[in-house]
């Protein structure tokens, strides 16, 4: 009896050992090396690829798409529908799949896209209205928008949803109501996209692509100068 004991004694004492061990590796010293590692090769995107203004406060990040709507006249109303504040570059739509009580940006709970066909009567529709949206919000008394001149992810959501990027294309359409908003001339708003804009990846992965976020907090800092 007193050697099974002794035994059971050993056994549970190296198992406490490995525990102890084993959590001091992975649980503390890996953690802190891939944290140190990641914190001084890729500081930024450890970070969560953080986007701030001029006064260093984080507004957001370059990851994840923002919208820019006026504050509802019925806050208590979940049904009011969302109204753009056309002093910014508006990001691809979203359509939402869920409530969001955390981020309340988004009505998002999940990310995804709709996945309805092409020739789906409710997508055809929404893609529709949308375009007539974005003809109606962008054209100004100097710049008449056609149809034939919206992009197609100016009324399409992205495969997540959150997709934080534009189309030169759908910037440039917003040009000149966003100068005319902000007081600005359609040529500095032309610059500011300019100089926002990303080329592929490696020169050849991917699209342009221009970062809504990114965008806005340069356009909030040139409004301010002005």
């Amino acid at each position: 009896m007193n050697t099974s004991v002794g035994s059971t004694a050993r056994l549970i004492g190296a198992g406490l050992r490995a525990l102890l061990v084993l959590t001091v590796i992975c649980g503390v010293l890996y953690p802190l090396a891939v944290t140190g590692i990641a914190q001084a090769l890729f500081h930024d995107k450890a970070n969560g690829s953080e986007i701030k203004d001029k006064s260093g406060q984080v507004v957001g990040s370059s990851l994840i798409g923002q919208s820019y709507n006026l504050p509802k006249k019925d806050p208590t109303d979940a049904e009011e529908a969302a109204r753009p504040d056309l002093k910014w570059f508006q990001p691809r739509p979203s359509g939402g799949l869920g409530s969001n009580s955390v981020n309340t940006q988004y009505s998002l709970i999940v990310s995804g896209a709709t996945n309805k066909a092409a020739d789906n009567e409710d997508l055809v529709n929404a893609v529709e209205e949308a375009r007539a949206a974005v003809v109606a919000d962008n054209s100004t008394a100097d710049h008449k928008v056609e149809p034939s001149d919206v992009p197609a992810d100016a009324v399409t959501s992205s495969g997540s949803g959150l997709d934080p990027h534009i189309s030169p294309a759908y910037a440039a359409l917003q040009v000149p109501r966003v100068a005319e908003r902000n007081g600005l001339t359609v040529e500095q708003v032309k610059k500011l996209v300019e100089e926002n804009t990303e080329g592929r990846t490696f020169g050849f992965m991917g699209e342009p692509r221009v970062n809504v976020l990114g965008l806005n907090t340069a356009l909030k800092a040139l409004t301010a100068r002005s």
